[in-house]
């Protein structure tokens, strides 16, 4: 499936979660939860260091989160991402997308290993085009 393809089948999935949601308005990963949010999404905030984002529940892992999300946005350097893989391998999470800056070619190798269909830029640029 080529990337155009997979963007689309990605963007069709219901549940998300933003692994490096933040609190902080200038941030990616708080400008990438409310898009998500506002485009209709359920989308779960992952991050240890916060207990809510904007009014909603922020989760400290994927093991946390109330239902198994069909996408994890990633958000946090290749070092953080490479625990959230496993995870996200563990739970059967189908879909991962890496923000620009969030992944290396090992870190997207482990991620297909463990079954995951992977890609690799801006998710605010492919809701913007929809």
């Amino acid at each position: 499936m080529d990337d155009r393809m997979l963007t689309q089948t990605m963007l069709e999935a219901e549940t998300w979660a933003v692994v490096g949601a933040s609190t902080d308005p200038e941030r990616f990963g708080h400008r990438i939860f409310k898009a998500l949010k506002e485009n209709g999404y359920r989308v779960y905030a992952v991050n240890p260091n916060h207990a809510q984002i904007d009014g909603d529940p922020c989760y400290p892992d994927l093991s946390s989160l109330p239902d198994r999300p069909d996408v994890v946005d990633m958000v946090v350097s290749p070092e953080h991402g490479a625990e959230v893989v496993e995870e996200a391998g563990r739970l059967g999470v189908p879909y991962n997308w890496f923000q620009p800056g969030t992944h290396e070619p090992a870190l997207v190798r482990r991620a297909e290993a463990l079954g995951m269909t992977s890609l690799r830029h801006c998710v605010l640029a492919a809701l913007g085009s929809r």
